[in-house]
């Protein structure tokens, strides 16, 4: 059976669709991060201050900060896709959910650290931790690597050189982590640190990519 609507339109509604079901994922996805962060209860002060109990939570707050900024920078990497794609298929589908699905676990690996950051253990936390992003940007790149490959799924007003671009700025992201993931063995306040400072990284080439993108238009 097929659609009455005019391909045009047909593809906007396909994507429209996909877009809106992965900006509710994302929006959950940052939404869990903050339900690790307690209000200490007046009961359990003792005698420290309230400033001195939610001290106390530093790691926890380091974490979100940082887990955060990286789903933010990569929903926006996910919007500016959309932007040059025109169409979906089943595989793009797939491969779309793939990146959804460790989106949807970065909660967990960043309440680990949290948790874990002042223990023996904070090793193993961190690097699960580095390793979650690293199949994110594996993930990202599957996907977007399958439009470019296709041809088919972009729209024909695609700037050609700006989607080059793109699939070569996403290509550092796995690099990277491994890099993160491969300090944390030694050392992981290096690995996490890396961790923080790729967040702060990625946020910055996107807004000088945004502006790039702005004036050039």
């Amino acid at each position: 059976m097929t659609s009455d609507l005019p391909p045009k339109e047909r593809g906007e509604r396909e994507t429209g669709r996909v877009e809106a079901f992965s900006d509710g994922v994302f929006a959950i996805a940052v939404t869990l991060l903050v339900l690790d962060l307690k209000v200490p209860l007046p009961a359990d002060l003792g005698r420290q201050s309230l400033l001195a109990a939610l001290t106390r939570q530093w790691p926890t707050f380091l974490a979100y900060l940082t887990s955060f900024a990286t789903i933010l920078v990569m929903w926006v990497n996910h919007h500016k896709m959309f932007s040059h794609i025109h169409r979906v298929d089943d595989r793009f589908l797939f491969l779309n959910g793939l990146l959804l699905l460790f989106v949807t676990f970065v909660p967990f690996p960043t309440a680990l650290v949290a948790d874990y950051l002042r223990h023996p253990e904070s090793r193993i936390a961190a690097l699960i931790y580095a390793g979650t992003y690293e199949a994110l940007a594996i993930a990202f790149n599957l996907l977007w690597n399958y439009v470019c490959a296709s041809g088919r799924l972009l729209s024909p007003h695609a700037s050609l050189a700006r989607v080059r671009a793109m699939r070569k700025q996403y290509m550092t992201g796995p690099l990277l982590y491994a890099i993160a993931f491969a300090l944390c063995f030694y050392s992981v306040a290096a690995g996490l640190a890396f961790c923080i400072l790729l967040a702060v990284y990625w946020a910055l080439t996107g807004w000088f990519a945004a502006r790039e993108h702005l004036a050039a238009s």
